[in-house]
C-alpha cells in the first residue's frame, strides 16, 4: 500500500480542538503510516480557506464563541461543504459534530445554521450536561466494536430521517434526547459527541475512515498493543461500579 497516499485535513485547530481533539489528527495519521501509506496533513487555521482536496476531514469540539466562529467561517468558505460533495471522509466531534447539521443554539442563544451535511439539529439542553465516560454500541453496518469517550456537553442533538445514529449508549446519556441515541451518520460523514480523543480510544474508527477515503475493504494490519491498553482502561472504568 505504500503506493497510495491519503491527505488528511484537521479544521481549525485555532479554534476547534477540546479535550485533546488534535489527537484525532495524530491518530490518523499514525494509523496509516503504520501501513506505509504516504500521509500528507493540513492544518487549516480558521483565516484560511479550507482545502477541497482532502481525503479525511476532522474537526474538533470547541467552546460556544470559538464554535460560532468557526461555523460562520466554513459558511463563508464553503470549502468543507464542497468537499463532502466531492466524497470527502468527515469525522466531527461535539462542536464539530453540531456544527455539520443544520443549527444549534450559540454562545449568544440564537440559533446559528450549521454546514447541512447531516440531518441533524441541536437545542440547549434544561437539565444537567451530559458529562462522563461513554460506551456505545455501535451501528451494527459499520462493523465496529463498541465505542468510548468522554462526552461533556448541554446540547440535545435531534436526529432527522437522512442520518442514522452512530451508536446506541450502554452508560451515560448520548445526545440527551432519552432515546439512547450517540452520535450520527450518512454515507461518509460522521459525527459523535465524544472526547478522549476518540480515535485513540477508537482506533477501529481511524481505521475506518482510512478505509473508506482509498476506498477498500480491508488494511494491512498494524500495531494496538497501546491502544487497547488505553480501551480497557476506560471500558472498566465506565463499567465499574459507582
Amino acid at each position: 500500500m505504500s503506493e497510495s497516499s491519503l491527505r488528511v485535513v484537521w479544521v481549525y485547530p485555532d479554534l476547534l480542538s477540546t479535550y485533546g481533539d488534535r489527537g484525532n489528527a495524530l491518530v490518523v495519521e499514525r494509523r496509516a503510516r503504520q501501513r506505509h501509506l504516504n500521509v500528507t496533513r493540513i492544518d487549516v487555521r480558521s483565516d484560511q480557506s479550507v482545502p477541497t482536496s482532502g481525503d479525511i476531514y476532522l474537526i474538533g469540539g470547541g467552546e460556544d464563541r470559538p464554535q460560532r466562529l468557526a461555523a460562520e467561517r466554513l459558511r463563508n468558505d464553503s470549502g468543507l461543504i464542497r468537499a463532502s460533495e466531492n466524497g470527502a471522509i468527515i469525522f466531527g466531534v461535539c462542536a464539530g459534530f453540531q456544527i455539520m447539521g443544520h443549527e444549534f443554539v450559540n454562545d449568544l442563544g440564537e440559533r446559528e445554521p450549521g454546514l447541512g451535511l447531516l440531518d441533524v439539529w441541536t437545542t440547549r439542553g434544561d437539565g444537567a450536561r451530559c458529562v462522563g465516560d461513554v460506551l456505545a454500541d455501535v451501528d451494527p453496518r459499520l462493523g465496529l466494536p463498541q465505542l468510548t469517550g468522554f462526552e461533556n456537553h448541554q446540547g440535545v442533538t435531534h436526529l432527522g430521517q437522512g442520518v442514522q445514529p452512530l451508536a446506541t449508549v450502554v452508560a451515560r446519556r448520548g445526545h440527551g434526547t432519552g432515546d439512547g441515541t450517540e452520535g450520527a451518520w450518512r454515507d461518509t460523514v460522521f459525527g459523535t459527541y465524544l472526547h478522549g480523543p476518540v480515535l485513540a480510544r477508537n482506533p477501529a474508527v481511524a481505521d475506518m475512515l482510512i478505509k473508506l477515503a482509498l476506498d477498500v475493504n480491508a488494511l494491512p494490519p498494524a500495531d494496538t498493543t497501546w491502544y487497547d491498553a488505553l480501551r480497557a482502561e476506560r471500558i472498566a472504568a465506565t463499567t465499574r461500579p459507582a
